[in-house]
This record gives structure tokens, C-alpha cells and sequence, in this order.
């Protein structure tokens, strides 16, 4: 392995995101490490596909082991996987909050508290938590998504601090839409209210519509390219155009009554 290539580990590598990131670090030259919950090992286009749930801590410990004993070091976790989530919040259970949670928040702990000891180890890492631009405002119709991915935003910061001394980087990626699979295994209540069928029909129909016309993954996976051969890399990397990207700025400089008003424009 030269000065420049890295081992790279890589959640939910077998389709969308994840899929487009390992094809971009392998092509690239690094050892790369994709998981899928039904993986065994094999090889994919340079990389290769192994067998992690999130949701299972011993499945997670299992995988980073079997990285760590392949490749002799883990320089880069990409937490990836993720779920998505529909439905006004009054609708979610606190049963189907926490199934989400489960995969967006806490899978990710489950990870980088499996990769932390070799990065201590080896003497540094870098741990990249992909995000959304979700996290930056509470969707209708898609609250907890956005509260999963600011809830993992706010870990990431504080973990950037607590990890620095070991020379460890933590940088969090916030895409917005790109053309993937991720709709279509969308969490949902079984049951939709009355009172919330409108404005959430209104909601799925704009957001399919923003799906059809998004972007290449290859170009998320461009931007992670980009923080591996960074030795400094920026906290943070909005990975999003037009409207999505004016959102985040609109947010932090209008006031609070005023962008929900703008948000309620544009759903409702």
C-alpha cells in the first residue's frame, strides 16, 4: 500500500450513495470496504461487500474486525447507511421514531465506537458522517428524518472535539437530493390521519418531483474523495444546489416566523 492509498470502510455500499463512493475510492486506488446487511464478502467492481446490519452491535464489531484483519488498519469510516422516514409527525408512533433512530443515529455510534480503538491505535482517521441538508430545518412530513440527521450532525461536532488529540478528523457530509433508491424504502405510519392527508399528499408529490430531477451520487462521491486526500479537511460539506442550498443560508439569516412562513409557501 502506498504513502497515499487508505483503507476505507464504507456503510451501505451495495446501492446509491454508498455504492457510488466505494466505486470512486477504488477506482482511485484505495482498499475499499462496502457493507450490506446481506453481503458475504464478495467483490464488486474493486471493492469488497461485507456483511454489517447497523442495527446490531455485534454485526458491526464482527465487520470492523474482519477490515481491520484483511486490510492490517482502518484510515477512513464513511457512515453512510441510513434510512428514510414519511409521514406528518402527529402520524409517526414512538415505535417507528425509534426504528429510525435506530439505523441514522445510533448505527453510527455503533461504528465509530467499533473503529475508534484502531484509529487511537494506529495513530489517527478520518470519520465521515454522511448527513442531509435535512438537518438543517424540520421538513413537513419528514420531521423525524431531519431531527435523525441533526441529532447526528450535533454527535459528529461534539466527537470532532473529543477525538482531535488523537489526530483523528470527523467531518460531516450534508447532501442534498440525488438520484437513489433511498424513496423507495422510506419508513411510514401504517395509517395516514385524515386531518394530515392533504398537506402530506401535496408534500410526497413535490418531493418525488425534486427526485426525479436530482443529481448524480458520483458527485457526493467526488466531494469525499476530495476531504481523504485533505490533510485538513472543513467540519462540514453542503453538497447541494438551487433552492436547497438559498434554504440553508435563508434559515440562519431570516427570522424564525418568517422562513417557516416561506416553507409553508412552498408545500402548502
Amino acid at each position: 500500500m502506498s504513502f497515499n492509498t487508505k483503507v476505507v470502510l464504507v456503510t451501505g455500499g451495495s446501492s446509491g450513495l454508498g455504492k457510488s463512493i466505494c466505486l470512486r475510492l477504488a477506482k482511485a486506488g484505495h482498499t475499499v470496504f462496502g457493507t450490506s446487511r446481506k453481503a458475504n464478502g464478495q467483490h464488486m467492481d474493486g471493492y469488497t461487500l461485507i456483511a454489517m446490519d447497523v442495527t446490531d452491535n455485534a454485526s458491526v464489531l464482527r465487520a470492523v474486525s474482519e477490515v481491520i484483519s484483511q486490510a492490517g488498519r482502518l484510515d477512513v469510516l464513511v457512515n453512510n447507511a441510513g434510512l428514510g422516514i414519511q409521514g406528518a409527525v402527529e402520524d409517526i408512533t414512538p415505535e417507528l421514531g425509534q426504528r429510525l433512530f435506530d439505523t441514522n443515529v445510533w448505527g453510527p455510534l455503533r461504528v465509530c465506537r467499533a473503529a475508534l480503538p484502531q484509529m487511537r491505535k494506529q495513530g489517527g482517521g478520518c470519520i465521515i458522517n454522511i448527513s442531509s441538508v435535512a438537518a438543517n430545518f424540520g421538513l413537513p412530513y419528514r420531521g423525524f428524518y431531519s431531527a435523525s440527521k441533526a441529532a447526528l450532525d450535533r454527535m459528529s461536532e461534539a466527537l470532532s472535539t473529543e477525538v482531535d488529540r488523537f489526530g483523528i478528523n470527523v467531518v460531516t457530509v450534508q447532501p442534498g437530493e440525488f438520484n437513489t433508491t433511498i424513496g423507495d424504502s422510506r419508513l411510514r405510519p401504517e395509517v395516514i390521519s385524515e386531518a394530515h392527508k392533504p398537506g402530506y399528499e401535496k408534500a410526497m408529490a413535490i418531493l418525488g418531483g425534486s427526485m426525479h430531477y436530482s443529481r448524480d451520487p458520483d458527485e457526493l462521491a467526488q466531494v469525499v474523495e476530495r476531504i481523504l486526500n485533505d490533510p485538513k479537511p472543513k467540519a462540514r460539506y453542503v453538497v447541494a444546489q438551487g433552492m436547497q442550498k438559498i434554504s440553508i443560508l435563508a434559515k440562519k439569516l431570516l427570522p424564525g416566523r418568517m422562513f417557516e412562513r416561506m416553507v409553508r409557501k412552498h408545500y402548502e
